[in-house]
């Protein structure tokens, strides 16, 4: 597999994270780890279903602790985090300060083996960064004391998902098909946590149900597999600065399934996001 095709397929990742919003809106009313654990449960069984064609397969789960460490720590502790923000803070200062982890990913990809941060990376970056700021303006929530515990999660949130991506890279030889496993003790850890804080309510309907299953299958399913992908053998800078599109496009979802309004505001971020994101990929583009 050749970098540029390995970072086509982590692309794919940021438009199924760009539905995680719009699919979640239409479970309900259910809690928060009732959701992670039941859609990580799905996903896990969807991966573990490639068993049967590929027995072999399996082996990917014998890794060192340190695997398991980054793995578990990175799923469950960035939703855990990113759902703890989500109830103690406003959402979107709290998205905000969670999509910094983009440019982190860029930012922390020079400390690689064999990567170099060039500037135009810096500068594609910082445009998707002014782009996402740009979202959330004119939202016009105070930030009272009581939010910063939730605003402090958003902000750990982003250093643990930018952390969990660049490490993915140093831990390339592991296979990708023990993102499987992850997604297990994920599912588990958030039925734990979930039994301990939550009362469970179950959906209602229809839509909620397949909202679940589209959630496990995609945007916390394949979704983790291709950025697995793309974190260990494509362009780490490239997808770090790409991933800016994601609340875009989950902008855009919203406003498609009427969840909410267009502005000229999203209009120039769209400007600035895109802009970022091909300056990020100059290097790729050249080279196709």
């Amino acid at each position: 597999m050749t970098p540029r095709t390995a970072t086509l397929i982590g692309l794919s990742a940021i438009l199924m994270w760009s539905l995680l919003a719009v699919l979640t809106v239409a479970t309900g009313t259910i809690p928060p780890f009732q959701l992670a654990a039941m859609t990580f449960a799905i996903g896990a069984l969807a991966a573990a279903t490639g068993w049967i064609v590929r027995p072999g397969a399996i082996a990917a789960l014998r890794q060192p602790p340190l695997v398991w460490a980054v793995g578990v720590g990175g799923l469950f502790g960035y939703h855990a985090l990113y759902f703890l923000a989500l109830r103690l803070a406003p959402p979107a200062e709290a998205g905000l300060l969670n999509y910094l982890w983009p440019l982190l990913i860029v930012l922390f990809s020079s400390l690689l083996p064999g990567e170099r941060l060039r500037p135009h990376h810096i500068a594609g970056a910082l445009l998707g960064l002014a782009g996402t700021a740009l979202l959330f303006t004119g939202n016009g929530a105070a930030l009272e004391p009581s939010t910063w515990p939730g605003l402090a999660a958003a902000f750990v949130a982003a250093f643990v998902w930018a952390t969990y991506s660049v490490l993915s890279r140093r831990l390339k030889a592991v296979p990708t098909d023990a993102v499987a496993g992850f997604c297990f003790v994920t599912a588990l850890l958030a039925a734990l946590v979930h039994g301990l804080i939550e009362s469970t309510v179950w959906p209602q309907g229809l839509t909620p149900w397949l909202s679940i299953i589209a959630l496990g299958i995609g945007p916390v399913g394949a979704a983790f597999y291709t950025w697995d992908i793309g974190m260990k053998r494509g362009d780490i800078r490239v997808l770090g600065a790409a991933s800016y599109a994601t609340p875009l496009l989950s902008t855009g979802f919203l406003i498609l399934a009427d969840y909410a309004q267009p502005t000229a505001n999203l209009a120039l971020a769209a400007l600035l996001i895109a802009g970022g994101g091909l300056l990020a990929a100059k290097d790729m583009l050249h080279r196709s």
